[in-house]
C-alpha cells in the first residue's frame, strides 16, 4: 500500500477554494490560486478530451460551467482551453497547468471521472501527466476500472474509492474494489458511520468526507472521518475546527 495518511493533516477545497460560483468558479486556476494562497489542499475533477489530455472539469456536458452544448470528451484540450468557465476570463485548464500552478505547494487529490468502455489510456495519461511532478497527489474515482488501472500500471501515488451508500449490496461492492490495493477512501458525509467504513478504518485505511457544508456535517465527519472535502465557508473562520 501507498502512505496515504497525509489527506488528514489539512482540509481539502471541493472543486478548489471557489465562491460558489459567484464570482470564483469551481475548477478554475482562479479557485485553485486562493486555495494555495489559504493553505488547503485541493480536490477536483479529471475528464479525458479527445486527443488523450486530462483535462480539469467535473461535468461530462458543457452547458452547466461554459453554457454552450456538447460533449467534453468530444472536444481536444486545447479547444476546451479557449472556453470561459462561467462567463469569467478562467478557460478549461489542463491538469499540467494545474500542475503548474500549485507546483508542489498545497497537496492535489484528483477524482477521474470515467466512462465505461471508453477509458482506455485515460489512467495512463494522469500518470503520464504527473511525472516528474514534486509534491503531495492521491488519485480517486467511483469508477473501479479506473482504479484497477491506476493500480496495474503501478501508480506510485495513493490511489482511493470515492463512493456513497449505506446498503448492505454497496458495501460488498466496496469491498471487492478495495482488493485492487486502494489506500485511501472518499464518502459521502451524511452516510456514516457504516460497517464498511468501520471495518476499513480499523485497518488503518484513511477516510476523508465529501461535501462538507456546514457544521453539521464538520462534526459528523471528524466524529467518523479523519478530514473533509469543504465548500462554501473558510474553515480559518470555524470555531469548531480551531477551539
Amino acid at each position: 500500500m501507498t502512505d496515504a495518511s497525509w489527506l488528514s493533516e489539512r482540509a481539502i477545497a471541493h472543486r478548489g477554494y471557489h465562491d460558489m460560483n459567484h464570482q470564483v468558479w469551481e475548477n478554475t486556476l482562479s479557485a485553485f490560486s486562493r486555495a494555495i494562497e489559504a493553505g488547503f489542499a485541493i480536490e477536483c475533477d479529471l475528464q479525458y478530451a479527445s486527443d488523450g489530455v486530462p483535462v480539469v472539469f467535473h461535468d461530462d456536458d458543457l452547458k452547466r460551467l461554459c453554457n454552450i452544448g456538447g460533449d467534453v470528451r468530444e472536444k481536444t484540450s486545447a479547444e476546451l482551453g479557449l472556453l470561459s468557465i462561467g462567463g469569467t476570463a478562467d478557460k478549461v485548464p489542463t491538469l499540467k497547468k494545474l500542475l503548474d500552478l500549485c507546483a508542489g505547494r498545497v497537496p492535489l487529490v484528483l477524482e477521474l471521472k470515467g466512462r465505461q468502455g471508453d477509458d482506455d489510456g485515460f489512467a495512463a495519461s494522469v500518470l503520464e501527466t504527473l511525472e516528474g511532478y514534486r509534491g503531495k497527489v492521491a488519485l480517486m474515482s467511483f469508477d473501479t476500472w479506473l482504479l484497477k488501472d491506476l493500480k496495474e500500471l503501478g501508480s506510485p501515488y495513493p490511489v482511493g474509492l470515492t463512493a456513497e451508500g449505506t446498503e448492505p449490496e454497496k458495501f460488498f461492492a466496496h469491498d471487492d474494489a478495495m482488493h485492487a490495493g486502494l489506500d485511501f477512501i472518499s464518502y459521502a458525509w451524511d452516510h456514516l458511520p457504516n460497517a464498511f467504513i468501520t471495518a476499513q478504518r480499523q485497518r488503518g485505511i484513511p477516510v476523508i468526507t465529501w461535501t462538507v457544508r456546514n457544521d453539521e456535517a464538520i462534526r459528523h465527519t471528524f466524529a467518523n472521518a479523519d478530514q473533509m472535502t469543504f465548500e462554501g465557508f473558510d474553515p480559518r473562520e470555524k470555531p469548531i475546527l480551531t477551539a
